[in-house]
């Protein structure tokens, strides 16, 4: 049995090297579809290990409050608060924030205020900015780095603005911008400090915090009519092992605030991971469906060669059959040649992926693809489908052929 399948791979190979050219290019057709396959899927898969990451950094002692129904499904608010967007309505006001910050396990409690507006210093305005309004807490709970100069604390300036290493050389041409200033909203800001490059425009705190000025809460009331319109309270435990308990009296505290209604979320770990893990995987469904496509069209070009194929060695298959091969030898004789063609696409395919997604992530994006055996799996079971799915009609139609009209074929 074993050197019946060797042979059918010798022939399999010695049919398919003859017609270089037809099979090279039925090939590239599979090649295609799983190279799409693969950059959608290591790119999402990236993206996603990204901001799982980013949460594990947070040691399990970290609690994220938001607007809206704790079952809601990500809104569009959330994608563009991500991408720089302004501010929106929400339910979360300074009143939580301040019961919060009075639970006895509560180290720490940072409020996430974003603001429309743009941001002006020597007739430069970025494209690329946001602005958002904290407290001195922040920094206690996200960890960042600072270049130079320091975060905003009780004892700063109101008009005094952290900003983003990217919005400093924006802004000002370089990241040394420690002392200069910049106008928002008819109010100008003094930079006391500049963050680290983050490199992560995805993240929990659905900001770019390369492209962020932060300033105090209390101005960022004054540019909404005194009004604190939270989009995100931040909040710390004293350690792990409180954050249930910090979670349930901060449950308890917002209900109160908000006469018994839940029109709040509260997040840990799983729950800050889930949303972003939804939307990647909604895009890379989307994404894989439309590269199917080519899938599709790599399959009926297996097909359109097995049948050529099937055609033109008419009088081989009589042969066979008169010496005793069976439909069965025939029909795998057949569907090998088309495995292999798959297959081949397939590892082809991955590896041009890989490589594609590894050019897009160092020119457009901050991570890097990920490798995981799932992919690889998909891609080289997706190709090993499609060659068999293609393959097979072809391979049973040769079986089928009678033997002594298939004789009388002389080419």
């Amino acid at each position: 049995m074993r050197l019946l399948i060797a042979n059918h791979f010798a022939n399999a190979y010695e049919s398919l090297r003859s017609n270089r050219m037809r099979t090279t290019l039925t090939i590239l057709g599979v090649t295609i579809g799983i190279a799409s396959i693969t950059v959608i899927l290591s790119l999402s898969s990236g993206a996603s290990r990204l901001v799982t990451s980013q949460v594990g950094q947070l040691g399990g002692s970290t609690a994220i409050v938001r607007p809206g129904s704790p079952m809601r499904d990500l809104q569009l608010s959330d994608i563009t608060a991500s991408l720089g967007g302004t501010a929106t309505v929400s339910s979360l006001t300074e009143q939580d924030l301040i019961t919060i910050k009075n639970i006895p396990e509560v180290e720490a409690a940072a409020p996430l205020m974003l603001l429309s507006g743009s941001l002006t210093a020597s007739d430069e305005t970025p494209d690329k900015s946001s602005l958002v309004a904290t407290t001195p807490d922040f920094i206690n709970i996200t960890p960042l780095d600072m270049i130079d100069g320091q975060f905003i604390d009780s004892v700063t300036n109101q008009e005094t603005a952290v900003i983003g290493a990217q919005l400093s050389v924006d802004l000002f041409g370089t990241e040394q911008s420690i002392g200069r200033t910049f106008r928002t909203h008819g109010t100008t800001f003094t930079v006391i400090g500049i963050i680290k490059r983050q490199n992560n425009p995805i993240n929990y705190n659905n900001i770019d915090l390369d492209h962020t000025a932060i300033i105090s809460l209390e101005i960022g009331k004054n540019f909404n009519q005194g009004v604190a319109s939270l989009q995100q309270i931040n909040i710390k435990s004293t350690s792990p092992d409180k954050l249930a308990g910090v979670v349930e009296q901060t449950k308890n505290t917002i209900q109160s605030n908000h006469f018994g209604e839940t029109n709040f979320s509260i997040m840990t770990d799983d729950d800050l991971v889930r949303p972003s893990n939804e939307l990647f995987a909604a895009i890379s469904a989307t994404l894989s469906t439309v590269a199917a496509i080519s899938l599709i069209v790599g399959g009926i070009g297996i097909m359109n060669i097995m049948l050529v194929g099937v055609t033109e060695r008419t009088r081989e298959i009589g042969i066979r059959k008169a010496l005793g091969a069976s439909n069965t030898h025939i029909t795998w004789q057949f569907l090998i040649e088309s495995l292999v063609m798959s297959s081949a696409g397939g590892v082809l395919g991955y590896l041009a992926g890989y490589l594609a997604a590894f050019a897009i992530s160092r020119s457009f994006l901050t991570f890097d693809p990920a490798f995981t055996w799932t992919i690889a799996g998909v891609a080289l079971g997706v190709s090993v489908l499609v060659g068999t799915l293609f393959g097979l009609y072809p391979a049973i139609r040769a079986a089928r052929k009678d033997p002594i009209e298939a004789l009388r074929q002389y080419h």
